[in-house]
């Protein structure tokens, strides 16, 4: 695995110079990925869904892609990256191609858990060789912060408004990650830019497999999630720590987990609620119980990953009377 040194070595796939929002985590994770992918024999060719990430970095006439870039309408980041794949298996089987060539794409949730769903099932499906990245930001931000089908439960957005008719979105956000497994790619995974050497470790492990890839990136939005420019990357941290977004991965039918606590208890989730303004409205007096549905639902989650990454069932007790879990 690739050192921190043998990093800063490394040319940059995505530069300074771009329009995102100061302290903005998805720029974070896009330049992580591409620092990780881009080594000196290996050539990198990428799509990306229109999305914030696309807005911010590719206004004409100007770009912070140093690699070949091409921007898809917001439904078909992977349709595209598949064709594109596809050619060059084509120009390499005729002889015309001999560069060795690594396919990425990438689409925020918007682009990927519900406009580009049918675009990734189809091209995981039919067993193209390339990585789909998710900057997951848990909300559509480039169009005015409206609620995703990765929209967490109770969170407030614009089209999801915490008042009184609904304590914010009323449904849990789609488990994209396990969707993906269910079509048996070579790899996925779930990652966070804070937990970075993690990160970097899996987008080499995705890279190096034959076939489809999926890596699901969850990554701040400062104004979607309505917290300070400084706060993203801690965020990202206490995801994982308080259990809400766990990270882990399925390679060859087994899941692994990358973070686990050794005293069977998260952070309180509290503590990854209260700085963002978008769960202001669970800590007014009488709210409590929308917390404790939160809890629930987190506990839900990471039983069920535990089952499936095959630990013991006096672990998982363990873990279940911790969280005062009963299913």
């Amino acid at each position: 695995m690739a050192t921190l040194k043998d990093l800063t070595k490394r040319p940059e796939g995505f530069v300074s110079g771009h329009r995102a929002c100061a302290g903005c985590i998805p720029a974070v994770a896009i330049r992580q990925v591409l620092l990780t992918a881009k080594q000196p024999d290996v050539y990198i060719v990428s799509a990306i869904a229109t999305g914030c990430m696309e807005v911010v970095s590719t206004i004409m006439p100007y770009t912070a892609w140093s690699i070949p870039l091409i921007h898809n309408a917001f439904e078909n980041s992977a349709a595209t990256i598949s064709g594109v794949e596809a050619a060059y298996k084509a120009l390499k089987r005729k002889g015309k191609i001999n560069k060795k060539i690594k396919f990425i794409a990438f689409g925020g949730d918007g682009g990927t858990y519900d406009i580009g769903l049918q675009s990734l099932s189809g091209a995981v499906e039919r067993g193209h060789d390339f990585l789909y990245v998710t900057y997951d930001n848990e909300g559509y931000m480039n169009t005015g912060y409206q609620r995703s089908s990765a929209t967490p439960l109770h969170a407030h957005t614009t089209t999801s408004p915490a008042g009184s008719k609904i304590p914010g979105k009323i449904q849990t956000r789609k488990d994209l990650t396990e969707i993906i497994v269910a079509h048996e790619p070579s790899y996925a995974a779930q990652a966070t830019p804070a937990f970075y050497m993690d990160l970097i470790k899996k987008v080499e492990k995705a890279l190096s497999k034959e076939g489809p890839t999926f890596i699901n990136i969850l990554a701040p939005c400062i104004p979607g999630w309505a917290i300070k420019e400084d706060s993203g990357m801690t965020l990202s941290k206490l995801a994982v720590e308080t259990g809400f977004w766990p990270i882990y991965e399925y390679e060859d039918g087994t899941y692994k987990l990358n973070y686990k606590p050794r005293n069977y208890s998260f952070k309180p989730v509290e503590e990854f609620l209260k700085p963002q303004g978008r769960f202001r409205h669970l800590f007014k007096p009488g709210n409590e119980h929308l917390i404790e549905e939160i809890k629930r639902d987190i506990a839900k989650r990471w039983i069920t990953l535990l089952r499936k990454s095959g630990i013991e069932q006096e672990e998982i007790n363990k873990w279940q009377k911790e969280l005062n879990y009963v299913n």
